[in-house]
């Protein structure tokens, strides 16, 4: 009888510690979402039906291990069945931040692609996008990035990619994207050069580079390159911002253009709290013809994109206009082109 209730206890004692383990292990998550309902007029064009409605749900999961650090999973549902993104990430305190990414074109230089200060969506972004380049590095592919905890206002990234391309690899498996892209690194910095000052702690200066090996025995293929700089400064209800960006494809092969040059300009207004207006401008050039003699003239070579843009939120809902011009669309001369959005945003 001793033995059996000495047992009992044991185990009741066993049990209310696994419990508690497992309670003090438990993370939790959360679901978010909104619904977003446009209407677009494509001035001189034929617009056809000019509604459309896209959904968004976004998991969050979230824990914390004994040591402190903390992990995350993200997960985002947009208008289709399957999620289209996913990351895990695993915050350790002063090591800094690895993240888990499958190309969600958040991580690497893409982060600053267009940093512009905006009422509502970059210049190229509201409706019209002219077929402008913008840099990406590995931030489409399955990507594993480093950040660092941020130091005197500064933060660094380096972002590898095992094969540039690949994406929503699943667990247990491996993929190829079958092209002659192989690895990719990107790295990046971002600087808030505050000092402890009010006039300061506005500016911040963003930089980064990607470099992605190509192979092509067939074609004089070198590796491709990309970069982007940036300056934001922000005082009072005003921000205002310049970039510049490139991309050399490593095409050696012909009569092709092989180099692109981006430059973006970007000035927001807050008029309260809940309006504010914009105004943004981006333009890409080719550049790099093998025969200087058959490079073409100005408007083939250059799309310029422009856009006035204005947005009120009210609770959850907000509702943004944006009216785009495009010069030489497509990098076709004379191709331009005028639209006028009028959006929807719902919170959830």
């Amino acid at each position: 009888m001793i033995m059996n209730k000495l047992t009992k206890v044991g185990c009741s004692a066993l049990c209310g510690s696994l419990a508690a383990i497992s309670a003090a292990s438990a993370g939790e998550l959360t679901v978010t979402g909104g619904a977003h309902l446009t209407y677009i007029s494509l001035g001189a064009e034929t617009t056809g039906n000019p509604y459309g409605m896209a959904s968004a749900v976004s998991f969050a999961g979230s824990g914390e291990l004994d040591n402190g650090w903390t992990y995350g999973l993200n997960i985002d549902m947009t208008d289709g069945d399957a999620y289209s993104a996913s990351r895990i990430h695993i915050t350790m305190g002063g090591l800094g931040t690895i993240e888990f990414d499958q190309g969600n074109s958040g991580n690497g230089i893409a982060a600053y692609d267009n940093v512009m200060p905006t009422a509502w969506e970059e210049s190229h972004g509201a409706g019209l996008s002219g077929g402008v380049r913008t840099v990406m590095g590995v931030g489409n592919s399955d990507n594993v990035q480093w950040s660092s905890p941020k130091v005197l206002g500064t933060e660094i990234t380096l972002a590898y990619a095992f094969d540039k391309g690949t994406t929503d690899t699943a667990d247990k498996v491996s993929a190829d994207n079958n092209t002659s892209l192989g690895r990719g690194y990107d790295a990046t910095i971002k600087i808030n050069p505050s000092l402890g000052t009010e006039i300061l702690s506005g500016l911040n200066l963003y930089a980064g580079g990607s470099v992605v090996e190509q192979y092509d025995n067939a074609n004089a293929f070198e590796d491709l390159y990309q970069a982007v700089g940036a300056v934001t400064y922000a005082l009072g209800p005003v921000e205002v911002g310049y970039m510049v960006s490139g991309e050399y494809d490593g095409d050696e092969t012909g009569q092709d253009y092989h180099t692109y040059k981006n430059h973006g300009f970007g000035i927001a207004f807050n008029v309260n709290d809940d309006f504010s207006v914009s105004y943004g401008s981006y333009d890409s050039r080719k550049t790099g013809y093998t025969n200087s003699t058959v490079q073409g003239d100005e408007n083939t070579r250059m799309v310029e994109v422009s856009s006035w843009q204005a947005a009120y939120t009210m609770g959850g809902a907000s509702f943004r206009l944006a009216d785009v011009s495009v010069d030489n669309s497509g990098f076709s001369s004379g191709t331009n082109r005028t639209a006028t959005i009028v959006s929807l945003g719902l919170a959830f």
